[in-house]
């Protein structure tokens, strides 16, 4: 045999030992990366045909979310369109001492008609503090308690939630933890056209949503646009009003609140986000406006994850980042919280693709409940994504792959489960993810996190854009 045909036969079996090894590398990645965790079956969606409809006047879906410094907003459906829109609320259970009157609305989606929706904003109301509550002069009394204005404050984190016994779950795993006001990241109730399923997502968080303040935004779901008949996010923003005017925003898609020294600032996926975009400027406004000093946390939460390893909804939020990356990094954005991938991630702090320590820190909790089920593929080493550069048959072969793990990426689990985030004080805050089917105490992953003020990063940031200025 000549030297050639040698040469042929053995590069012929070193391709093959290493694709061997690649389909070796793949399986053991497949077994050394995921959760020894083993996840239980899918649960079926929650049903509520059973349920007594109550009176015509009574009042249904219940929530409240902040309105501005002190204030609170009171939603509330009814099905008699001549309910009045006012609340009656006080320290006391019931002795109201106060009333306060709002706004009402409605509105229609092919054969379906709403009821009565009505918001009304109560307060000034004291800090850290319990009141009783009645809707519109008849009905059951609810309590809510305001939070604290002062560090620190507590957040219960959970994002795609759906209708399904996970949802229930993880409203019940939420209602045994200590906090002050619910996140949601946006997919809220999955209604996906049809409309009664508004109506049965708010009887289901009511509850919940009647006690602490539910902030959220918008995601996918919400939209249901039908080209030349309906705009997008009709019934999310007739349902869920949300601060915007408040904080100076021309959309209820996307605002800001503030409370106990943390600055929230909720953005929208599905809207406009590139430089020339209403959002973009008013995202600028907000920025500017916040006193690190006086409120030492920066956190943000939209939709589309920007750092994300699993194959689910891959490169959906490249533009979005593109946009709109820098300017949070420059504020100095502590923590970024997302949903739409149905699986949790925690990053290290990261900008630009790269582990940043002046960057912010990603998780993406798309796990409360939603009926698509979990996102369990996560990107790995695998035949399809790994290549050999051959330099020659005698030279060293060069064997790259992606690592199983993305460097910026600490922990990830296709899990349904909810965050909570408890802003110590003004350097500290410590970060929890709860697995559904543990007891609510045990922590899945957990990680204290410094604020970028206490380690200077926004001062080297002001610094460099001052000297960029001039």
């Amino acid at each position: 045999m000549s030297n050639f045909a040698m040469e042929l036969v053995v590069k012929k079996e070193v391709n093959m030992l290493l694709l061997i090894l690649a389909v070796a590398l793949s399986i053991l990645s497949d077994s050394v990366g995921a959760s020894e965790y083993v996840r239980p079956l899918p649960r079926e969606n929650l049903d509520f045909s059973l349920k007594p409809k109550p009176s015509a006047s009574s009042p249904q879906q219940v929530h409240i979310s902040l309105a501005g410094d002190k204030h609170m907003r009171v939603s509330w459906i009814t099905d008699d369109t001549y309910s009045p829109s006012f609340v009656e609320y006080g320290t006391f259970s019931g002795n109201y001492e106060h009333t306060a009157w709002g706004e009402s609305t409605s509105y229609s989606y092919l054969f379906y008609s709403s009821g009565k929706i009505h918001h009304v904003v109560i307060g000034p109301l004291e800090d850290l503090a319990v009141y009783y509550y009645r809707c519109g002069g008849e009905g059951p009394e609810f309590q809510l308690r305001t939070p604290p204005s002062q560090l620190p404050v507590a957040f219960a984190v959970a994002g795609d939630m759906g209708q399904t016994g996970w949802t229930k779950s993880t409203l019940d795993h939420i209602d045994q933890c200590k906090y002050d006001v619910h996140l949601l990241p946006g997919d809220l109730s999955y209604a996906d056209y049809l409309q009664h399923r508004w109506d049965t997502f708010g009887e289901l968080v009511q509850p919940l949503a009647s006690a602490r303040p539910w902030m959220v935004t918008e995601g996918n779901h919400e939209e249901e646009r039908i080209p030349l008949l309906k705009e997008g996010f009709q019934s999310y923003n007739a349902r869920w009003k949300m601060p915007s005017e408040e904080s100076g925003s021309s959309s209820n898609l996307y605002y800001s609140f503030e409370v106990a020294g943390v600055h929230v600032i909720m953005l929208g996926s599905y809207v406009d986000y590139d430089g020339y975009s209403e959002q973009y400027d008013w995202l600028k406004a907000d920025l500017s406006k916040v006193d690190r000093s006086k409120t030492p946390w920066l956190i943000a939460l939209f939709h589309v994850p920007w750092y994300n390893s699993n194959y689910a909804h891959q490169g959906e939020g490249d533009g979005m980042m593109a946009a709109m990356e820098p300017l949070l990094y420059t504020a100095g954005v502590d923590i970024i919280l997302a949903g739409h991938v149905h699986a949790y991630e925690r990053s290290k702090r990261v900008y630009k693709g790269r582990p940043d320590l002046c960057g912010a820190i990603h998780i993406t909790i798309g796990d409360g409940g939603n009926r698509e089920g979990l996102a369990q593929k996560y990107v790995h080493f695998s035949i399809l994504n790994f290549c050999v550069a051959q330099l020659t048959i005698f030279n060293t072969q060069i064997l790259k792959y992606k690592e199983p793990q993305p460097k910026w990426s600490v922990f990830r689990e296709a899990s349904f489960g909810h965050g909570e985030l408890k802003f110590v004080n003004s350097s500290h805050a410590y970060w929890s993810w709860h697995r559904n089917d543990d007891d609510e105490p045990v922590k899945s992953d957990e990680v204290w996190i410094s604020s970028l003020v206490s380690s200077g990063c926004t001062v080297e940031k002001e610094l460099g854009k001052t000297l960029y200025n001039n």
